[in-house]
């Protein structure tokens, strides 16, 4: 193993970590390297000795050797998985294999390194391990500060923009205003609305939703408000609309951009007056509604060109919660996935599936017009189409598997005196990580999405190169 061990990329968090390495050579060179980045090491030669301490004590993550005599890496990680069930296993190999790889992953393993090890390697997959398992824990805990009464579990991220919606959605729960969803097809808007409705006042009361967009004009009237037997041909007995079966909960207006301007009149009427009159009746009805409504159109370009009347806007745009597109949360993108994986197995009957290193990359990279549904789509037909329980880039759809990668061109000539290759790619770097915070106003997420690169990687390039 290379001993060489750079200064400047010491870890900032003193995590434990349990290394099991019957080969003391092994073990003491990389029981320093890690200390020396930063982590808590407890080195022990052999598998025995691990349990024993496992049983006094917790790892938040166990490096360890597959192959060991009397009992061996898998026999630890099934005692710690057992003990622990949250806890990261990366094993340790000379062996490594297609086969040990599988045997491995399929046994509950994060990941594999494979002898001699690279340093920069170990360094990355640790750093990625204890990550995703410290975003995982904050989105539990969020979601645990947050939900109170009712928990709405399909709303994952920890994502800095992710926070502020929960931060939203705290303040205003309670409160009777209408409230506005922004955001793209497939973002998770109706998700916000069922959090705000169940963790509000109005959580013992119906939740109703409407796609505006997907019911035509004529019965799009019928469907809110309801008509009286005879109201039209048909009509042979009374039937109440939604606004009526909400009372006193939440009926939520999904793509309301989409609606006639002759409708908008009338729930303009019921937002003011607070009644509904069905078809077919005069009498009036008084209901107790609050009105969550949702839009991936821009509504104040609609309002612009006269296809949305400007005082319905303002009277459902009291409250406004933009959800940002997939591309902006990337960081979200493992949490979202480990989520369905779970799900869709257990919808499907099939054993829990873990996903390669290579095929995670591929989701993290692509853009995701659709966003999250788009992501939960390709992830059922990856547990669909995968036979064992790893998941591989060949289950995922032909649309992820041939994105291209983006490619610079840079108009650097090289001159016959040759040129310091490391100095140029730095000087190149730091300029593109400039220039994306400028077009970004600041905001790191988006520089992260310019660049293609996640946001803590991004982070971690603008701390090296002390880059504000």
């Amino acid at each position: 193993m290379k001993q060489d061990i750079p200064n400047n990329n010491r870890s900032m968090v003193a995590e434990k970590i349990l290394l099991v390495e019957d080969d003391d050579e092994s073990r003491i060179s990389l029981s320093a390297i890690l200390e020396y980045e930063g982590y808590q090491i407890t080195a022990v030669e052999n598998g025995r000795k691990a349990i024993k301490i496992l049983k006094e004590q917790k790892f938040p993550l166990i490096l360890t050797d597959l192959k060991m005599p009397d009992v061996d890496g898998l026999a630890v990680m099934k005692k710690a998985k057992l003990l622990y069930p949250d806890v990261i296993v990366i094993f340790l190999t000379a062996f490594a294999t297609v086969e040990s790889a599988i045997q491995a992953m399929k046994a509950g393993a994060f990941d594999y390194l494979s002898k001699p090890l690279n340093l920069d390697e170990v360094r990355l997959v640790i750093k990625k391990a204890l990550r995703e398992k410290n975003l995982m824990n904050e989105n539990r805990e969020l979601k645990r500060q947050l939900r109170g009464k009712m928990k709405f579990d399909e709303l994952i991220g920890t994502s800095q923009e992710m926070q502020l919606i929960y931060k939203m959605i705290e303040k205003v729960t309670d409160i009777d205003s209408t409230v506005l969803i922004n955001g793209d097809s497939g973002t998770g808007k109706e998700l916000v609305a069922r959090a705000i409705h169940f963790n509000s006042s109005r959580r013992e009361f119906p939740f109703i939703t409407v796609n505006c967009g997907a019911i035509p004009r004529e019965l799009l009237e019928n469907e809110f408000f309801g008509h009286t037997r005879g109201a039209f041909t048909g009509a042979s007995s009374d039937r109440m609309g939604k606004f009526e079966l909400a009372n006193k909960g939440t009926i939520f207006l999904d793509e309301i951009g989409s609606m006639d301007l002759d409708l908008q009149v009338k729930i303009l009427r019921v937002l003011q007056e607070r009644e509904i009159e069905k078809l077919g009746d005069t009498k009036k009805i008084k209901v107790d509604v609050r009105v969550i409504s949702a839009t991936n159109a821009n509504l104040e370009e609609r309002v612009k060109q006269g296809l949305f009347r400007e005082d319905l806007y303002y009277r459902l745009n009291v409250i406004s919660i933009s959800l940002p597109p997939l591309r902006e949360r990337r960081d979200d993108i493992p949490l979202l996935v480990s989520f369905f994986l779970k799900r869709i197995c257990k919808e499907m009957g099939k054993d829990e599936k873990r996903i390669t290193r290579k095929a995670m990359e591929l989701l993290c990279s692509y853009n995701w017009t659709g966003n999250v549904r788009e992501l939960e789509n390709a992830i059922e037909r990856a547990v669909a189409l995968a036979d064992g329980k790893l998941i591989t880039s060949r289950h995922l759809p032909p649309s992820i598997l041939e994105q291209e990668p983006k490619r610079l061109n840079v108009p650097v000539e090289l001159p016959d005196q040759g040129i310091d290759l490391n100095k140029v790619v730095k000087n190149i770097e730091q300029s593109l990580i400039k220039q994306a915070l400028e077009k970004s106003n600041g905001v790191r997420s988006r520089a992260a999405d310019l660049l293609h690169l996640n946001r803590t990687t991004l982070l971690e390039k603008m701390r090296k190169e002390g880059i504000n």
